[in-house]
């Protein structure tokens, strides 16, 4: 893949805001829900950057392979609670919503296992991994996962 343009560069203050909009909706929920969403979200956008980053990262964080490898087949593997489930198929309602199927399934198995605070948390975090998908494959953007964490780590310091 190459990259066509480089956003963090030729809009800088707009990316160091959406990445910190993206770091602020990654706290609040689960650490292992939100890389699942993540991971799922990206599978579904075909974003094979975000995939890598976040298979791996997910993997690190003491994700278990089998998890990981059936994320796609996540409503007939019984290694997923409930939750995860419900936000699973949330994840999949919203990033498929130009699919036109109705969400009210999806919506009220979020419901049941989501305060209203959560249920915003989540819908955020997969509006932001949604766009990042789409930075990602419009743009051509690859970055090693090596390469993130230490980035990651120095924009913590």
């Amino acid at each position: 893949m190459t990259t066509k343009i480089d956003p963090f560069a030729a809009a800088p203050a707009l990316m160091k805001s959406w990445s910190a909009m993206s770091v602020a909706v990654a706290t609040g929920l689960e650490a292992s829900l939100t890389q699942l969403v993540t991971l799922r979200a990206s599978q579904i956008n075909g974003c094979a950057n975000s995939i890598n980053l976040h298979a791996e990262g997910a993997h690190a964080n003491g994700e278990t392979e089998q998890r990981i490898y059936l994320l796609p087949a996540w409503q007939e593997a019984p290694c997923y609670t409930d939750r995860e489930r419900a936000a699973l198929g949330w994840t999949e309602a919203l990033t498929r919503l130009s699919e036109g199927h109705s969400h009210a399934g999806a919506y009220e198995a979020l419901k049941a296992h989501f305060t209203e605070e959560e249920q915003v948390m989540l819908t955020l975090r997969i509006n932001v991994v949604n766009g990042w998908n789409r930075l990602a494959v419009g743009f051509g953007l690859w970055v090693d996962p090596a390469v993130a964490r230490a980035n990651a780590k120095a924009a913590a310091a």
